[in-house]
């Protein structure tokens, strides 16, 4: 797999590869929308030498390999190729490489300038982690040019491998005229790259008064009617053969660009800096090399004069910089570096073959004491992720991590997580920058350094969770950044914070979010809050559809049955609208003579008329001035599994007034028991509707006029209403093992 677009630069390395008895090449068929691609181009000629089975192909050539290319495309890599030649233009991309490829990686490099080196652009892409590391013995530098490794860190240069670049067809076509005085020179990006514009802005300065025009691709315009921008093919060689003299600027030691090479093709003379890599290919006594900026101009402008016999004299004596690129020279180093990888990856291959690898492990973790809707969403997730690899026949061990404090649960709690997933407790432990440091060293990721003055551990008493290939954190209500022994995954129910003042939830949360490697949300409304609101990165955040409890023993009720109340599930957080809900009960039995009582319940619900928290100060005197509510509404707090699921078979309908959230799976227990429901209207509840087909009866949650109109229609209506509601098969529909897949889909991208 030949995985660069670089066209100049595959014109060369695919003959290579086939003369060194590489007969089929991958060549991948998009790039990223980067002015750095500005030398890119796609061909698909070699697809035609592929054996690769159609479907296999089709996922190859659709996946990204700049970025994320996917497991499945992975999957085909790992099936159909060995070698794997590869540039770094994002972390995605050494990463899949370090999880999924099983054949041997050369990073391939062309060189950069002084400034830069690769070790420092690996430590960037891979955050101080261990991707090379684990790539172990498959993994090569392929540099292009003899020295490029010896500025590196050890770990690059002792798998230096030297695959030297060459020019394909390399032979001068000796096309120039040269009837255009004027000095050529090439160079791109100057409205936006510093680099380049530092280049360009030194170009003009040192040749002043002499005529020129400037080649090169500008992405961004360039006020200068010199700088050409873009031209065809046809035009730039034309300007090859026209055009009296190239310069070439750079002193660089360990890169070079290809348009000198070109000229010199061409047989347009080069005037060129000493000290560079033109030196190095042969160039050092040639008489178009220029120690000085003074000596460059007097050659450049003897030739803009007409000075033919030093035109003669560079231009028969440069082409030995061809020489050094010519593919019969360098055939016998690529041959013999490739069959020294291809070994070593024998080696390795058969090492690998007399173990088999241990099976993956992953731990979902339940951040702080929830119960209700977000602990069921937990036991849910564990699920899914399990059935999901099952079904995909890559089977995993699931861990369902909660914490262990005193009092946050009771055995029972898990009764109800199928025996396949191990149940486990744990601490919080709080590290300082320099503990975590020095846990991070511990676990081999010796370059990682700590961005923020503490960090959280999973102190689970086995191995801080390490056990795990990855965590998949349920909610992102963290107090600190989970240190990065493993990689993470949150699922985020909802950004309240967004659209609430809600003091429990501090900066720390979007810390959670932009740390992970993936988040996961369940609406579409949530997933818009993480790109605009968490700034997440499009490509980090994925939607899966909702889990929701399994119909277990409930049986639907018959149409019509006698109820003399419906079911208020409820907390007593900001966003439960609990004030506009009681004024709505108050119309409804003041105005309404409703004849159905309220049952309300929830975590903390029988404290709703006591509470001190400013959203309900006060709850107390508007129930306490109502006879009809004090009555009517009865406030039953958090009951078990059991004692509510018979409130919910009993009720009329179910009431859910909450002003905004990630909707509630109380909706759908209780379609299950074939009980309607009444729900305010917001975008989450809608997606919910939609996807369970629930029959939903909606609301304006911000008129408690309306709320009680459309109570009252609830209880006259119930039997049409019952009628409407999801049947089994919708339901079944929807189960865990149905959606389980797309869950697995995603986790195991992150494997």
């Amino acid at each position: 797999m030949w995985l660069l677009n670089h066209g100049a630069a595959r014109r060369f390395e695919i003959p290579m590869l086939k003369a060194c008895g590489f007969d089929e090449i991958f060549l991948p068929k998009s790039y990223p929308a980067d002015p750095g691609f500005r030398s890119a181009s796609v061909d698909f000629t070699e697809d035609r030498n592929l054996t690769v089975p159609a479907e296999d192909l089709a996922i190859l050539n659709a996946a990204d390999w700049y970025g994320n290319p996917g497991v499945e495309a992975w999957k085909m890599a790992n099936r159909h190729f060995d070698l794997l030649f590869f540039i770094l233009h994002k972390a995605d991309m050494l990463n899949g490489i370090s999880r999924h490829f099983r054949g041997a990686a050369i990073w391939r490099a062309y060189g950069l300038e002084m400034t830069k080196s690769y070790s420092a652009v690996r430590q960037f892409f891979g955050d101080g982690m261990r991707n090379i590391e684990n790539i172990g013995d498959r993994f090569w530098f392929g540099e292009a040019y003899e020295g490029l490794s010896e500025i590196e860190e050890e770990k690059i240069k002792k798998k230096r491998i030297y695959l030297p670049l060459g020019i394909y067809p390399y032979l001068s076509k000796d096309e120039w005229k040269g009837n255009d005085s004027r000095v050529f020179f090439v160079c791109p990006d100057i409205g936006f790259n510093n680099y380049y514009f530092e280049i360009y802005r030194e170009f003009k300065r040192n040749f002043s008064g002499v005529p020129y025009v400037i080649g090169g691709s500008q992405p961004v315009a360039v006020n200068d009617p010199h700088v050409l921008g873009f031209v065809p093919s046809e035009t730039h060689e034309r300007n090859m053969r026209e055009l009296r003299v190239m310069f070439y600027h750079s002193r660089e030691p360990r890169h070079v660009h290809y348009h000198p090479f070109e000229a010199v093709r061409a047989g347009m003379p080069l005037v060129f800096m000493a000290d560079g890599m033109l030196d190095k290919l042969g160039g050092k006594d040639l008489p178009g090399r220029a120690r000085t900026i003074v000596e460059a101009r007097e050659k450049v402008q003897r030739l803009l004069g007409g000075d033919m016999r030093l035109a003669a004299e560079i231009r028969a004596t440069q082409v030995r910089l061809l020489d050094a690129m010519k593919p019969e020279r360098l055939l016998d180093t690529w041959r013999m570096n490739l069959a020294h990888i291809v070994d070593r990856l024998e080696s390795s291959q058969a090492a690998d073959a007399l173990s088999s690898p241990p099976k993956k492990r992953i731990g979902v973790v339940v951040p702080v004491g929830y119960r209700g809707g977000s602990l069921r969403a937990a036991k849910l997730l564990a699920q899914a992720i399990f059935e999901g690899a099952e079904q995909a026949g890559e089977a995993v061990d699931v861990v369902l991590a909660h914490l262990g404090e005193p009092g946050s649960y009771s055995a029972k709690e898990w009764a109800d997580v199928p025996p396949s997933i191990k149940v486990r407790s744990f601490q919080w432990r709080t590290l300082d920058a320099t503990e975590a440091l020095r846990a991070m060293r511990y676990a081999g990721h010796s370059e990682w350094k700590p961005k923020f003055n503490n960090y959280l551990v999973i102190e689970d008493g086995i191995k801080q969770f390490c056990d795990c290939d990855l965590w998949v954190v349920i909610s992102d209500r963290l107090v600190s950044p989970l240190l990065p022994l493993r990689p993470s995954v949150v699922m985020v129910f909802d950004y309240l914070q967004r659209h609430y003042d809600v003091t429990t939830i501090g900066e720390m949360t979007l810390l959670a979010n932009r740390n992970a490697e993936h988040v996961l949300v369940t609406t579409e409304f949530s997933r818009q809050d993480a790109l605009q609101y968490a700034g997440i990165r499009a490509d980090k955040v994925t939607k899966v559809p909702m889990l929701a409890p399994e119909k277990g023993d409930a049986e639907r009720r018959p149409p019509g049955a006698e109820s003399h109340y419906f079911l208020w599930t409820t907390n007593l957080g900001p966003h439960k609208n609990q004030r506009r809900a009681l004024a709505a009960l108050q119309l409804y039995y003041e105005v309404y003579n409703g004849r159905l009582d309220c049952h309300v319940t929830g975590v903390g619900s029988d404290n709703l008329t006591k509470s001190e928290l400013p959203n309900l100060r006060g709850l107390d005197q508007i129930v306490g001035r109502s006879p009809m509510l004090r009555r009517k509404v009865k406030f039953l707090g958090e009951l078990s599994e059991a004692l509510y699921r018979r409130q919910l078979s009993a009720a009329a309908f179910l009431w859910h007034p909450a002003e905004l959230d990630n909707g509630t799976f109380s909706v759908i227990e209780a379609a299950h028991f074939g009980v309607p429901s009444l729900s305010s209207d917001y975008p989450a509840m809608r997606e919910i509707d939609h996807q369970f087909q629930l029959g939903l009866s909606f609301m304006d949650q911000e008129d408690p006029e309306d709320m009680a109109r459309r109570i009252h229609e609830m209880e006259v209506c119930l039997v049409e209403r019952e009628r409407a509601v999801a049947n089994a098969e919708q339901l079944s529909s929807q189960s865990v093992s149905h959606l389980a897949p797309a869950y697995w889909n995603v986790v195991r991208e992150l494997l």
